[in-house]
């Protein structure tokens, strides 16, 4: 096993007088705070995120802009050449804070005549936010891609390295792209990285001054590369044998040049809603004896009854055999060899039988796609081919559906996300909704949070939420409301959890002559066309989260003097910040628009994270608020997720305390 970066001695919290970045800094690659140095962290991360920051910013945008009509008037030659003279002055690290302001200004320039789109103050603002160290929120729509060029064109210039980390491969070579022109003029080259994209392409690719690539590409790269250096006591001493010539070619197979500086795009999901599972680099292990074992698990756990020999917790998603239970798996396994002869053993293999059965449902934790188990994302929706789910649960969800079960693979290498971007010695994020994770985006990163107001002013309407007493009322009560939105010219947006859900409402709206497009999980390959005609008059389009991120639905002709996008909401997600990007979908840059909520009792974030003494307060008093239902079950969602993701990284650095024999890079 391949050990990264054994831990260094705990994170010393300093007052909230001393600069923020020096905490961030002193996080690196440390453990979490403990005991009263998490409590005095988090008192610092509250302070941190209420500085006023923003109008700081804003201030130095405005002057920024100010420069417009001077910069307007330069030939494209004296444009170069200021940027050549900044340029210098970045890469010998002499720039000050007014030849930032004055980067940003040209580079504002060179946006409008490349790409014919000036940065407007908030996007400027958004922009200074980031070169701080910061993660932006700036609303959907407002314009993060542009925003981002500033940052990176500087931090480029320091001959680093730039990294802008992306939430898929599609999106990382749409941008790089896209802002193509504006890097090159400003002298820089940049590429962006795929999945099938060759070693030697990869290489040239990180040698870039900038580097679009999706965060999974990044860190399986980091580990790859880690791999090929192999067990040394660290870089220096990596190079050191490279240079005597007895270090084989383990540098000389490593892509990437070192980590210097990230930006992350949609910074909520990739730092936090994507932490929750470590990457994991693996190889093949056949073993058809295991193979053989997770059939006849599947076998015996469709022998078992629910409530007699199991229980099941929805909240912690975990599955528990009783006294009877176990019992009964020692008859079912008594007459078997190889690992059944082990008691625990064989109770380990049929729980996860059980948790395949219980806890993971056919489109929805997952689908099946020619033949193969393909994860779905469920913040998303999307589709995730590239993932496995570890310690035997994949090979029972394929025992479960008939399909041939693969073996478990070796673990040759694995790295939390949270570890992995903690290691830069700069981060920044933009995203449209991190408000709702400031604690958490402390907590780990130390990044504050600085909240960009929009350009124009939001004029959606948020409707009161409406509750129902079980899903078959929601239902149809979501349906009539899509019929008069409809009929009213509107087009219509309607957001749903997962794939069944979708599939549900489909059928619904068909048997109520609703003409509509479907946009989930198995209908990935036409999301481009989907989205592109969502925005036309009287159009119902039914979506997964996947509608949600890196597309923008268009206003048809008319729909704006109907009242906009209409977006309907059918499920509480678990955190609030995946309500609230359904919801910025509707009236963007001051466009109209609509959102409402439709919830019922009985959704599934309601049922597993209801706290029990509201559910028996409700059963004897036979009324409570529900809007205090709804947010109670929510916050616990989300602190239960929380904890998820803090063991993710705990374990990391368990493994190096307790596995990790390798010195520490000096």
């Amino acid at each position: 096993m391949t050990v990264i970066n054994p831990p260094q001695p705990e994170t010393v919290i300093r007052p909230p007088s001393a600069d923020w970045r020096m905490l961030s800094q002193a996080a690196g690659d440390h453990a979490l705070p403990r005991g009263a140095d998490a409590v005095w962290d988090r008192l610092v991360g509250w302070i941190e995120n209420k500085r006023p920051r923003c109008r700081r910013f804003l201030r130095r945008a405005a002057a920024i802009c100010e420069t417009e009509k001077t910069l307007s008037d330069l030939s494209e030659a004296r444009l170069r050449e200021r940027i050549e003279t900044l340029r210098q002055q970045f890469r010998l690290n002499r720039a000050r804070a007014e030849q930032v302001d004055e980067a940003y200004a040209l580079i504002r320039e060179v946006s409008a005549r490349q790409v014919g789109m000036r940065p407007y103050p908030v996007q400027v603002a958004a922009a200074l936010a980031m070169e701080d160290g910061c993660i932006v929120e700036l609303a959907t729509g407002e314009g993060k891609t542009l925003s981002a060029t500033m940052p990176v064109v500087i931090n480029g210039w320091r001959g680093r390295g730039c990294h802008v980390v992306t939430f898929n491969d599609y999106l990382a070579q749409r941008d790089a792209e896209w802002m193509g022109p504006v890097y090159r003029f400003c002298g820089l080259s940049v590429a962006s990285i795929h999945g099938e994209m060759p070693p030697d392409q990869r290489r040239a690719a990180y040698h870039a001054d900038i580097t679009y690539v999706s965060n999974k590409e990044v860190i399986a790269d980091y580990l790859r590369d880690r791999l090929g250096v192999g067990p040394v006591q660290g870089l220096s001493t990596a190079l050191l044998k490279d240079m005597a010539g007895d270090g084989g070619p383990g540098l000389r197979r490593t892509v990437m040049r070192g980590l210097a500086f990230c930006l992350v795009d949609e910074a909520d999901s990739i730092l936090v809603d994507e932490a929750v599972t470590p990457l994991i680099i693996s190889g093949q292990a056949p073993n058809d004896e295991q193979v053989a074992t997770f059939n006849e698990a599947a076998e015996f756990a469709r022998q078992l009854t629910v409530g007699r020999d199991y229980r099941v917790n929805q909240r912690y998603r975990e599955v528990e055999l009783s006294g009877a239970g176990k019992k009964r798996v020692a008859e079912l396994t008594a007459a078997s060899h190889g690992v059944w002869r082990g008691r625990r053993r064989s109770e380990e293999l049929i729980t996860q039988a059980l948790s395949a059965r219980e806890l993971y449902h056919r489109d929805k934790q997952y689908v099946v796609d020619e033949g193969k188990i393909v994860i779905v994302d469920e913040f998303t929706g999307r589709l995730m081919p590239d993932r496995t789910w570890r310690e035997g649960l994949h090979q029972a969800v394929e025992a479960k559906e008939g399909l041939e079960v693969n073996p478990p693979k070796d673990t040759y290498a694995r790295l939390s996300f949270q570890r992995f971007f903690r290691m830069y010695p700069k981060l920044a994020g933009m995203t449209g909704t991190a408000w709702e994770a400031r604690s958490e985006l402390w907590q780990i990163y130390h990044r504050p949070i600085v909240r960009i107001p929009t350009h124009r002013p939001c004029i959606r309407q948020h409707q009161p939420s409406r509750y129902f007493a079980d899903q078959g009322s929601k239902w149809e009560a979501v349906v009539e409301h899509a019929r008069r939105l409809r009929d009213a010219g509107r087009a219509v947006l309607i957001g749903t959890r997962n794939v069944r859900n979708s599939e549900q409402l489909s059928v619904r709206l068909t048997e109520a002559g609703l003409e509509h497009q479907v946009l989930n999980a198995v209908l990935h390959r036409q999301e481009a066309q989907i989205v592109a005609e969502a925005g036309q008059p009287g159009r119902i389009t039914v979506a997964t989260n996947m509608a949600g991120r890196g597309t923008d639905i268009k206003l048809g002709r008319g729909v704006s003097e109907a009242g906009g996008l209409a977006v309907i909401a059918t499920d509480v997600h678990e955190s609030g910040r995946i309500d609230r990007q359904l919801f910025g979908r509707a009236a963007r840059q001051g466009d109209p628009g609509s959102a409402v909520m439709f919830v019922s009792l009985d959704d599934e974030v309601i049922v597993r994270h209801c706290p029990w003494w509201i559910k028996r307060w409700r059963a004897v008093k036979g009324r409570f608020p529900v809007h205090w239902l709804v947010n109670a079950a929510q916050r616990k969602a989300e602190h239960h997720a929380l904890f998820q993701r803090k063991n993710v990284l705990k374990h990391d650095h368990w493994l190096d305390e307790n596995l990790g024999f390798a010195g520490r890079e000096g």
